[in-house]
């Protein structure tokens, strides 16, 4: 399952984010989006977990967690508009 991260300090890294889903189960891939300019986070990702179980209850215990200061948005992501 693909989930939507936001509302990230701009400090969080991919490591980071990867870590805090791993409590949760297998996370396949993490990116977190970054300006193409700037090279700075957008404040904003997405975690790829193969489990769905996993994902729903990694989305359920950490929407609206506290993560350096920020409380992040997490749910399901939505397929991209064409």
């Amino acid at each position: 399952m693909n989930i939507f991260v936001a509302n990230l300090e701009y400090s969080v890294q991919e490591d980071d984010l990867r870590a805090l889903f791993e409590g949760h189960g297998q996370v396949d891939s993490v990116t977190i989006i970054k300006d193409k300019f700037s090279g700075r986070s957008k404040g904003f990702g997405f975690v790829e977990m193969p489990n769905e179980e996993e994902a729903l209850a990694a989305i359920d215990q950490l929407n609206e967690s506290e993560n350096k200061g920020r409380n992040m948005v997490v749910k399901k992501a939505r397929p991209k508009d064409e």
